[in-house]
This record gives C-alpha cells, sequence and structure tokens, in this order.
C-alpha cells in the first residue's frame, strides 16, 4: 500500500519539475504542453492518494482536474491556431 503514496509522491515531484518548463518555455506551444502535463500528473498523483487513503472524494476531485484540464488544452490549442 505504500506503493501508492511513494507513486503519488513522485509523479507531484515531476509536475513540480515541469514548471520550469512552464515558466521558461521557448515557445507558447512549449508552454501549453508543459501545462497540460502537469494537470495530468496532478490528476494521477490524486488518482494513486485517492486509492492509498480509501477516500472517494479525491477521485471525484481528480476527475474534475482531468475535464479542466482538457478544456483548457482545447481552448489553448484554439487560441494558438487563430480560431479562437
Amino acid at each position: 500500500m505504500i506503493e501508492l503514496l511513494i507513486a503519488a509522491i513522485f509523479f507531484a515531484l515531476l509536475a513540480l519539475m515541469l514548471f520550469y518548463r512552464l515558466a521558461f518555455g521557448p515557445t507558447l506551444a512549449d508552454r501549453a504542453i508543459a501545462g497540460d502535463a502537469i494537470e495530468m500528473l496532478a490528476a494521477t498523483s490524486l488518482l494513486c492518494y485517492a486509492l492509498y487513503s480509501g477516500r472517494g472524494i479525491y477521485l471525484d476531485i481528480s476527475l474534475v482536474v482531468a475535464i479542466l484540464g482538457f478544456i483548457g488544452t482545447l481552448l489553448i490549442a484554439k487560441y494558438l491556431e487563430g480560431s479562437l
């Protein structure tokens, strides 16, 4: 069971490392991809923590984070395409 907690911490640390790319990415597309990767790692980290703790509220939060991240990625793609 402790493996799930270790995985959650590992995914959270990976998301923290992606904040460098989000802040200092050479292009806007790199920043958008880093933001998408951060939200997916955050959702995965919440999912692992929900399985570790046995509380279902973290599953709901993980689902909301994933859905909002997907919608945000679509909006950024539309903006970069120039049709927004």
